[in-house]
């Protein structure tokens, strides 16, 4: 007999407590929509982001669970980065070694630099050398055109004058040799500093790639679920967790043509949520479908044209967003109303309430 009097006794709290549900419902819903507003039914929907991996990876750990409220630049997950710490040190040791390399490119311009200097000193020695041989030829000749000196003579210091013009020639080839190796010398130089450069670019790549294997929130949202587990083996591109994106909230409804066609954008709209009909949020419309979305087959007389459907979006302030982000959730359905004409006031229900 107990058993059936409580069994009672919850059936009638359960029916005063739909009752009461029922009855706020229909408290809170306008009963008369004026003219110059228009009502549609949908869902709150937000943008939903994957994380994800960029380079291929294992899992090292995950730092969310489904449910969670999450922050920009939150850390959710991190990847394994054994392998790209290593390529990290060694890509260190090859900028090292291409600082070297520069370094012995540079002493080798400076010693080919000294050599050319060497060459040009001798240049100028035979050179020394070619005009006192040439003089001497010259006073030889005179003195043999008048008997005073032998012929051998002559033929000495002509050898001599030869062999000193040779000298110059070859002093001379020893110059340019000197300054195409300075340009040899120099193009190593360039090749070294281009050996650092790709080495430390080398380096930048490998750092982005360890700093994103740190996985981070984009922006303030609610982890939907874990795609993933740790220890798992993701590809690039591989999916870790699924979030949606708490400032980016809205609800999609459709409106017929003629309604669709007064709405403009950032016009005004309320939400009236089935969860709690005893709020009213505001919006503003930040989408419009340029198509209709319900098309019948044959779109040939007025009255068919009258009922295509067009998709639209009523936004809820981001502001609005972070002062209840706790209370934000993705799915609820409810109620849309857009106000066509700016001119008419909101009814006294459609005014906002917003929870504390």
């Amino acid at each position: 007999m107990k058993k059936f009097i409580k069994a009672g006794i919850r059936g009638v709290a359960a029916a005063i407590v739909i009752g009461l549900g029922v009855w706020a419902w229909w408290h809170f819903q306008p009963q008369d929509l004026p003219d110059g507003f228009a009502a549609g039914n949908g869902r709150i929907e937000a943008v939903e982001i994957d994380i994800a991996a960029r380079t291929a990876g294992r899992i090292r750990e995950i730092l969310v669970n489904e449910g969670d409220f999450v922050r920009a630049g939150q850390v959710l997950a991190k990847m394994d980065t054994a392998v790209l710490e290593a390529q990290l040190r060694e890509a260190e040791a090859q900028l090292q070694r291409a600082l070297i390399g520069i370094e012995t490119a540079q002493s080798l311009v400076t010693q080919r630099e000294a050599e050319k200097q060497a060459a040009e000193a001798l240049i100028a020695q035979r050179k020394a050398e070619l005009d006192a041989a040439q003089k001497r030829l010259a006073r030889t000749r005179e003195l043999a055109s008048k008997n005073a000196t032998s012929e051998a003579q002559l033929d000495d210091d002509r050898a001599a004058a030869a062999a000193a013009k040779a000298a110059v020639g070859a002093a001379e080839a020893q110059a340019a040799a000197a300054q195409a190796a300075i340009g040899r010398a120099k193009s190593d130089v360039i090749a070294a500093e281009a050996s650092v450069e790709a080495a430390r670019a080398t380096l930048q790549r490998i750092q982005a790639d360890i700093d994103d294997s740190v996985l981070k929130s984009p922006r303030d949202g609610r982890v939907q679920y874990r795609v993933a587990q740790p220890g798992e083996v993701l590809s690039p591109g591989g999916v870790v967790l699924n979030m949606v994106d708490l400032t980016d909230v809205y609800m999609t409804f459709f409106l017929p043509t003629e309604q669709a066609g007064r709405v403009a954008f950032g016009a005004e709209a309320r939400l009236v949520l089935d969860a709690a009909p005893q709020y009213v949020v505001p919006t503003e419309i930040s989408f419009v479908a340029d198509v209709a979305q319900f098309t019948p087959k044959a779109v040939e007389t007025q009255e068919e044209r009258q009922k295509l459907m067009f998709r639209i979006k009523a936004r809820i302030a981001p502001d609005l967003l972070r002062e209840h982000l706790l209370q934000v959730k993705t799915g609820l359905p409810g109620m849309a109303y857009v106000r066509l004409d700016p001119r008419v006031d909101w009814p006294p229900e459609l005014q906002t309430r917003l929870p504390q």
